[in-house]
């Protein structure tokens, strides 16, 4: 029996903009460039209380609490945050599956400090981030990732929520099947049409049934209901995307220090840094087990293409695009003069198409004479 720890770090980037700014603690944050295009990266609790979620459009989360305070991202100071947080889960394994900056998995069935139990080495990873960051995290601990991670949203904020091996049946069996990874808004439509609402209702159907109503993923959400999950904890390895980092690395705009960029500054010209945060958003959490997950994921990744257009602009506006800009031009002069010369062709030919009709009328008046 695998023991599974999913940690997941509270309102990670607005509670790291709270803890280095005391004046934003205790008040709504938004992190998100407040544009028409931008979407929420992250909402502090606060902010929450007002319905402002991940992946929201930031005009609608601004009219939801328009006392909120928008922090532009700033991804370099998240990563080394989130660097923070993996050398602490680094003590105590080194099965690590990272599914963003701000949660991953880790198998402790074999720890490296001793600790009896996984539930103790969660306690004490939520404790060594609260005294060595300033930050607080979730944990969830059960046999596997999926149940891990139900777990640990069980209790957020700032909580441990524990599901031992025989308590399986009892966690699954009333929880709602919009809660399980993967059912949408159109699965849990289908499924209520079926009548299934719980997972107990859930794992009522037979294997045939769900296979025929929902293809393969019938076969995933009949394991699900029995609270199976064989996917293993992934070892934090770069190798398997790094070609794909440094392809993404190479077509992304350079020359910018996010980092020593004023607050002003990152608003009005987000640079490079986000894209390299997008990349690591798509290809580490393809594999990730929640819906929730997947809109966080989709949340950053809608920010990084905001920002990237967001950039374009101002970089055209400011004359910085200039280079590129003259590149579009080119290519419109180009295209303008090429159907210019088909035009200037199509005149020049008119008189030959007249003469030509016109010898071939006369040729066939001489025959006829």
């Amino acid at each position: 029996m695998r023991k599974i720890i999913h940690a997941d770090m509270d309102a990670f980037y607005a509670s790291v903009e709270q803890r280095d700014n005391p004046e934003l603690r205790g008040k709504p944050v938004i992190v998100a460039w407040k544009c028409t295009r931008s979407v929420v990266c992250a909402a502090s609790y606060e902010a929450r209380a007002f319905g402002v979620r991940s992946a929201m459009p930031a005009m609608r989360a601004e009219r939801l609490c328009p006392t909120a305070i928008f922090i532009a991202p700033d991804f370099p100071r998240y990563r080394e945050v989130s660097r923070g947080v993996r050398e602490i889960f680094r003590r105590h394994t080194d099965l690590i599956e990272p599914v963003s900056l701000d949660e991953a998995y880790l198998d402790v069935t074999e720890n490296k400090t001793g600790l009896p139990t996984a539930t103790l080495v969660a306690r004490t990873i939520r404790e060594q981030i609260r005294q060595e960051l300033n930050l607080t995290a979730s944990a969830g601990v059960a046999p596997n990732k999926f149940l891990a991670k139900l777990a640990s949203d069980r209790r957020k904020p700032d909580g441990l929520f524990v599901i031992q091996p025989d308590e399986v049946d009892a966690f699954l069996l009333p929880l709602p099947v919009g809660r399980l990874p993967g059912v949408g808004k159109v699965t849990e439509e289908k499924l209520a049409k079926l009548g299934i609402r719980t997972g107990k209702e859930l794992r009522a159907l037979e294997l045939a049934v769900l296979e025929h109503e929902f293809g393969c993923y019938g076969v995933r959400l009949y394991e699900l209901a029995r609270g199976i999950d064989p996917r293993r904890t992934r070892a934090d390895d770069p190798a398997p995307c790094g070609e794909a980092l440094v392809s993404l690395a190479q077509r992304t705009p350079s020359g910018a220090n996010c980092g020593s960029q004023t607050e002003d500054q990152r608003v009005q010209d987000p640079d490079a840094k986000p894209y390299a945060e997008l990349s690591s958003i798509v290809l580490r959490g393809t594999d990730s087990d929640s819906a929730e997950a997947t809109r966080a994921r989709r949340s950053r990744v809608a920010t990084a293409l905001s920002a990237r257009r967001r950039g374009a602009e101002q970089l055209s506006r400011t004359g910085k695009g200039h280079g590129t800009a003259s590149a579009f031009r080119m290519k419109a002069d180009q295209s303008a003069a090429a159907a210019l010369a088909g035009c200037c062709f199509i005149i020049s030919s008119i008189p030959f198409f007249i003469s030509l009709v016109v010898g071939s009328a006369l040729c066939v008046a001489t025959i006829q004479l």
